[in-house]
């Protein structure tokens, strides 16, 4: 064994969303840290090859959108010239400024940071392979941050580099003519969307009967209107049985009902079905920790495993599989640590479709309530009666509250149109607040802005939105 012996109060395995807020929240409160992980400098898949580069590309698809969309208004500009060199330097730029700031944070708090990787041998010990050889590192805790890695389909891998995941369709390698995205999730329909809006005829397979699963039918309509004018194809209820590398691209074998051509060619294929958590080969069978059939690290309120001296958060913690829940939990796993009293237990964790609309949603949703048999008020308000969404030329929008009928307390939010990740954080805080659905009704809202939404679905509820005759039923 290695001479190289180092100690730390807390050792953090994973620099993303939620080891380096972890990380830095513990040197806060005054604990030593020693956080750990592959790459230069804190960031992990988020900010590197994940949410950062495709908000990136996601930006620059909306201008193009946006400069087509303005015809309709009597301002015509010529087709973009794709410089896709300067698209991947401006995208690496991003990256690099936001990871070289969070490096520049670290060393400012004065945290030990370790460029390598790490496995348990111990329930107190790691060791730390790195390019200079190994070392070992003894802590008192230590918080798993390994995040997850894009899912495969095993029946159908091909090694071939025109079969793309979601890491790698963010290198931009070139701009296909055609291409096969498989999966309807948010990563599939936001990297499409990026692909289509560069000059990619886009088709998308998905084996269930809508886009998204899991969210509610009234949002992703609308979001489903608007990319059958974008993509060249949305095929539901289709599976994809066989591929095959062929001189011109990929041959891919279609099964279902929507299926017009059994076997077609693809330039590129892109699989997006998922991610796994990165919860194997790290050591953990050296320690009590228990992992369940999904691979997921089994954790209490405090974000402690079964192993007293191990925490865990984010994508390695369970679903929802998500950057900001990820800082959350790591923020709690910290505070648990320096001795506070906390729990993760938040009401409202939200979520957003970057696409175009966007969709986004925090707490109860229809679905769910069917689901649970629990019984709701659904008030909305749709974007045509909006006097902002008219301006922007965008109506396709909704905003709509879940509301319990006796107490009216609102207990979920839903949004699609443009911007609604940004609105979305209102119902967030209205959900966590347990505010009442005459809170939001009474609270001034700017006008024309489209959070006005928020405030006449409210209205709404109780029948007398301004903008929108629906009287409520006695």
């Amino acid at each position: 064994m290695t001479e190289n012996v180092r100690s730390t109060q807390v050792a953090v395995i994973g620099g993303g969303p939620g080891g380096y807020p972890a990380a830095f929240l513990a040197a806060d409160l005054g604990l030593h840290v020693t956080l750990i992980d592959m790459e230069p400098n804190p960031g992990g898949v988020c900010l590197y090859r994940g949410c950062i580069p495709s908000k990136a590309l996601l930006h620059v698809a909306k201008v193009i959108s946006e400069a087509r969309h303005a015809a309709r208004w009597g301002v015509t500009f010529s087709e973009p010239e794709i410089d896709l060199d300067r698209l991947r330097e401006w995208k690496e730029s991003v990256v690099q400024k936001l990871t070289g700031g969070l490096g520049q944070l670290s060393k400012q708090r004065r945290i030990t940071y370790i460029q390598g990787r790490a496995t348990f041998l111990d329930p107190h010990t790691l060791r730390i392979e790195n390019q200079s050889g190994e070392e070992i590192l003894k802590f008192e805790r230590a918080i798993l941050a390994t995040g997850s890695r894009p899912a495969t389909l095993p029946n159908l891998s091909i090694d071939s580099p025109r079969i793309m995941n979601s890491t790698t369709a963010l290198d931009l390698p070139d701009i296909p003519k055609t291409m096969l995205v498989i999966g309807g999730g948010y990563i599939g329909l936001e990297l499409g969307t990026v692909y289509a809006a560069l000059g990619t005829k886009v088709s998308v397979v998905e084996m269930m009967p809508g886009l998204i699963p899991g969210l509610d039918r009234d949002l992703v309509s609308v979001l489903t209107r608007r990319l059958e004018t974008i993509f060249e194809s949305i095929m539901l209820n289709t599976r994809v049985v066989g591929m095959k590398e062929e001189k011109k691209g990929i041959r891919v074998k279609l099964e279902g009902a929507q299926v017009k051509q059994p076997e077609q060619i693809y330039e590129r294929v892109l699989i997006c079905v998922g991610r796994k958590p990165n919860s194997q080969d790290l050591g953990l069978e050296n320690t009590k920790v228990e992992i369940d059939r999904r691979g997921f690290v089994q954790v209490d309120a405090q974000r402690r495993t079964a192993e007293p001296t191990i925490y865990a958060i984010g994508d390695v913690a369970g679903e929802p599989m998500l950057a900001h829940k990820a800082t959350h939990e790591g923020r709690v796993a910290a505070e648990a640590i320096a001795g506070r009293r906390v729990a993760y237990e938040p009401r409202a964790v939200p979520a957003v479709v970057f696409t175009d609309p966007e969709i986004a949603c925090c707490g109860l949703t229809e679905t769910e309530a069917r689901e649970q048999k629990r019984p709701i008020k659904v008030a909305r308000f749709p974007w045509a009666a909006s006097g902002r969404a008219v301006t922007l030329d965008r109506t396709d929008g909704l905003t709509k509250l879940i509301i319990d009928p006796e107490t009216e307390r609102i207990l979920g939010v839903g949004i699609v149109g443009p911007g609604a990740g940004e609105l979305i954080s209102e119902g967030v805080l209205a959900v966590e607040m347990a505010a009442l659905a005459s809170d939001v009704e009474l609270s001034i809202h700017p006008h024309p802005t489209l959070s006005e939404t928020l405030m006449e679905a409210a209205e709404a509820f109780y029948g007398h939105s301004t903008h929108v005759y629906h009287p409520k039923k006695k």
